[in-house]
């Protein structure tokens, strides 16, 4: 049953006012679409059941709150090794800091690029994201259909030889950013997507991944030491057959972030893998929304979500495994714990677990706590210095999140971040 709300028109009628659709090209039905269904749901508000534990009012308010250009020195993702580059400047495509996008085994072109009227793009762009609306109604991604301007159009036939590395630069205080990304893995296909780099003041997006048959798709993404930043990202995948889509993402910082990920295993045999690691500290509010469909016989899935707050920091997680009439021997996984470094942090969190098929094994977990104190003791009696001994513990407790990136020299790069970011912030 979907869930209802009251919609606060005029509320989504000034945030759509500041705003222009484009009207040309192949897009321009999709876009229309989403605007309806956009002005149909209204905006995101605190009385929503999936918005209870975030306040969306800095995410849905007209203009983009003024944000410091941080002086970022975080290296994008595998810098110095093969990958193809796609750059962002304050959400506009950089085609002189990005590589050749001519590669063997895929296509990639702009959403910018919409003027012809047939594009490989047409039949998938704002398919997913609309599919992924019910039964829970997701405004900020129909808006980021509607509006965006820009994002990768990747489709691949084949298995690239390197990544594909998008990098994410600003430039401006009130960068207000919106990207939509449409990627399409035709059978036996596989890619490696990176993301990483302080993108906006405030940023939606949306990426939609279509995984045919015998396809693998990995991804992986940092949101890096961006203060001040306001994010709402939204991935949407349809797994066929065989297929595989894994995805793990790091936030270290960040004032709001809010990541939803939304699959629908549509093929029997397929795996989903969805991870998360985020370290905050102080103003800091992070969000991890999972919906996981299963409708196919024989298929798995992850949610594995690691989080480490201290000095008031928050952190919400959201995760639920549907198993649809049918979906015979599903194997449903959903982890989602905190490591508070104080009494002043909190973490919420609502596992969900929605099943209508009798041969299944799925679980979820919830846990809170504080550091282990024997364990502390133990390293500290061995002479490891309090500080330092804390920090192995955080990465002791991190590392099974990280440990579902595939990738060794990607995990590796992603525990580097993450003692970096332990070392700067000690207490």
């Amino acid at each position: 049953m979907a869930v209802k709300k009251q919609i606060n028109t005029a509320e989504t009628e000034a945030r759509i006012d500041t705003l222009d659709l484009p009207q040309d090209g192949w897009s321009a039905a999709s876009r229309a679409d989403a605007l309806t269904r956009l002005r149909a749901m209204g905006m995101p508000g605190r009385r929503d059941e999936y918005w209870k534990f975030t306040r969306p009012d800095a995410l849905v308010q007209v203009s983009a709150p003024v944000a410091e250009v941080f002086d970022n020195d975080d290296a994008p993702l595998m810098d110095g090794q093969p990958c193809l580059r796609a750059v962002f400047v304050d959400g506009v495509f950089d085609a002189d800091a990005s590589d050749d996008l001519a590669l063997e085994g895929i296509e990639i072109s702009r959403l910018a690029d919409t003027s012809a009227d047939i594009h490989w793009a047409q039949s998938l762009h704002g398919t997913l994201e609309t599919a992924g609306q019910t039964p829970v109604a997701r405004p900020l991604a129909a808006l980021v259909t509607a509006f965006a301007t820009d994002g990768l159009l990747i489709r691949v036939t084949g298995n690239p030889s390197k990544p594909v590395n998008v990098i994410y630069n600003r430039t401006s205080d009130d960068a207000d950013v919106m990207l939509h990304h449409v990627v399409k893995l035709e059978q036996g296909a596989s890619l490696t997507l990176l993301e990483s780099g302080p993108a906006a003041a405030r940023l939606g997006t949306v990426m939609e991944v279509d995984v045919a048959d015998n396809a693998a798709f990995h991804h992986v993404r940092t949101q890096g030491r961006d203060h001040q930043r306001l994010a709402a990202t939204h991935v949407f995948g349809r797994l066929g057959t065989e297929s595989t889509f894994k995805s793990f993402t790091l936030t270290a910082n960040g004032k709001l972030t809010r990541n939803e990920c939304v699959l629908e295993l549509t093929g029997d045999d397929a795996v989903a893998h969805v991870a998360g690691a985020c370290v905050g500290d102080g103003d800091f509010h992070h969000d991890d929304t999972v919906f996981v469909t299963h409708d196919a016989v024989n298929c798995e899935s992850r949610q594995v979500f690691k989080k480490v707050l201290r000095n008031g920091a928050t952190g919400v997680f959201q995760g639920k495994i549907l198993v649809k009439a049918g979906a015979q021997k599903t194997d449903g996984y959903q982890i989602s714990q905190s490591l508070l470094l104080d009494g002043d942090s909190q973490f919420l969190a609502k596992p969900e677990l929605e099943i209508y098929a009798d041969d299944v094994a799925c679980s979820h977990g919830s846990t809170s706590g504080a550091i282990d104190e024997e364990a502390l003791f133990y390293l500290r009696s061995r002479g490891v210095p309090e500080e330092a001994a804390t920090n192995l513990l955080t990465l002791a407790f991190l590392a099974e999140a990280v440990q579902e990136i595939e990738n060794e020299d990607l995990r590796a790069d992603i525990e580097t971040r993450m003692s970096g970011w332990l070392e700067r912030h000690r207490s």
